[in-house]
């Protein structure tokens, strides 16, 4: 048998032949925006941060006469106004490993037997790592969900709070709780969930958590992008941009106040319609809002010869409607809290970073897996750094207060 450190080489030219330039397809289809939201990898920005220009402000020097008047005086320029705004990727780790002696063997059994023994690890990792890029997506520097009471060691997640895909599979998840100004309670880690009362139970619930409360996954807070909720309801700076001062780098907010409807869709559009938006949205909405929406009768429903079983027909993939804006695709994602639902353009969104979601060693593309240091097993880890941008926040809308 090859000694360890010829094994470890011998793995890693295994990964190559197996999976290089196939992990990508292992993305779960569930993490929508993450995969309709493009990437802009490191050799296509320049420096440490991201820099891009956006329009805040249109150009205001125009000049009016009355017919033959002549050589008229001409008004003095007023520029529009463009400003640079800077991002810059935030990091994420998923470490797992496997034992030695599950790698040798698959190392000396050739590629089939290591595929089989690492291609569930694989899944997993980026099924992982991809979900919880999704949630930071849509709700990164806001938390994963609100307290809405407690009960011993039970958390009730406040109403319009529960997103299912946020907490699938969240056993053993390590969390911290912070007040409502941003004091931490304390740390927990969870040990059951239930979906029909949606309720988490932690193993030591931190003194003193109360309604309000804030629940982020441990050593989240404050290193994690801003994701789309808090891009949409930004109000002061934001990629060095103040919202205060400049009305297209706020985005809107529609008020449902109850079942969401293609009549409070069509309302809530004409806000960044106001500001400018002509072209497509993306409507994602929590799987109860999406039920709610497959019920009503719309007049608007597109039926045409461009009529496709899987955008138009009860229990279909996505609906297509149009409104003033354009074409509205409704899409239903499990990881959108039931009092929220988001209308965004695609095209406006941009991930960016030093590199998207990747297996490889930053340093040796050919290295994948390591010794651990004070185990008997070979590491492995995915790596992202990027963070979330929008080129028109006055076009995104969030809807709030949804009911089902």
């Amino acid at each position: 048998m090859s000694g360890p450190v010829n094994t470890l080489d011998n793995l890693n030219g295994l990964y190559k032949k197996v999976y290089d330039g196939k992990l990508e397809n292992l993305i779960p289809d569930g993490t929508k925006l993450l995969n309709a939201i493009k990437f802009v990898r490191k050799e296509k920005r320049p420096g440490a941060d991201y820099n891009q220009s956006v329009i805040l402000g249109m150009e205001h020097g125009v000049s009016f006469a009355e017919p033959d008047e002549g050589a008229f005086a001409l008004n003095p320029p007023i520029s529009g106004v463009i400003k640079q705004a800077s991002i810059r990727g935030y990091q994420m780790v998923l470490r797992s490993a496997m034992a030695l002696d599950t790698m040798y063997a698959a190392d000396s059994a050739g590629e089939r037997a290591f595929e089989e023994a690492t291609k569930y690890i694989f899944q997993a990792m980026m099924d992982s790592i991809s979900k919880k890029l999704e949630i930071r997506l849509l709700y990164g520097q806001v938390g994963l969900a609100e307290v809405g009471s407690v009960a011993g060691n039970v958390i009730s997640i406040a109403v319009g709070q529960w997103a299912p895909g946020i907490w699938g599979g969240a056993e053993n998840m390590r969390l911290e709780i912070f007040d409502s100004v941003g004091n931490l309670r304390g740390d927990c880690k969870v040990t059951a969930v239930d979906f029909d009362l949606k309720t988490v139970t932690v193993d030591a619930l931190p003194a003193g958590v109360v309604a309000t409360d804030v629940i982020f996954e441990y050593g989240s807070k404050g290193k994690e992008m801003a994701g789309l909720h808090k891009i949409i309801t930004n109000t002061g700076s934001l990629f060095g941009i103040s919202a205060s001062q400049y009305s297209l780098w706020r985005g809107n907010t529609h008020a449902v106040g109850g079942t969401l409807s293609f009549n409070k869709l069509a309302k809530g559009l004409a806000k960044p319609v106001a500001k400018g938006l002509q072209s497509d949205v993306t409507v994602y909405v929590n799987p109860a809002a999406w039920a709610d929406l497959m019920t009503e009768q719309a007049g608007s429903r597109r039926f045409d010869v461009s009529y496709k079983s899987a955008t138009a027909q009860n229990g279909s993939e996505a609906l297509e409607f149009f409104s003033q804006n354009g074409k509205m695709t409704i899409v239903s994602s499990i990881f959108v809290k039931e009092g929220f639902a988001y209308a965004i353009n695609h095209e406006q969104m941009l991930r960016v970073g030093s590199t998207d979601l990747t297996f490889k060693n930053p340093f040796n593309n050919e290295d994948f897996f390591h010794h651990l240091e004070n185990n008997a097993g070979i590491g492995i880890r995915c790596y992202t750094n990027q963070a979330l941008f929008c080129t028109k926040i006055g076009h995104q809308l969030v809807f709030t207060g949804i009911t089902a």
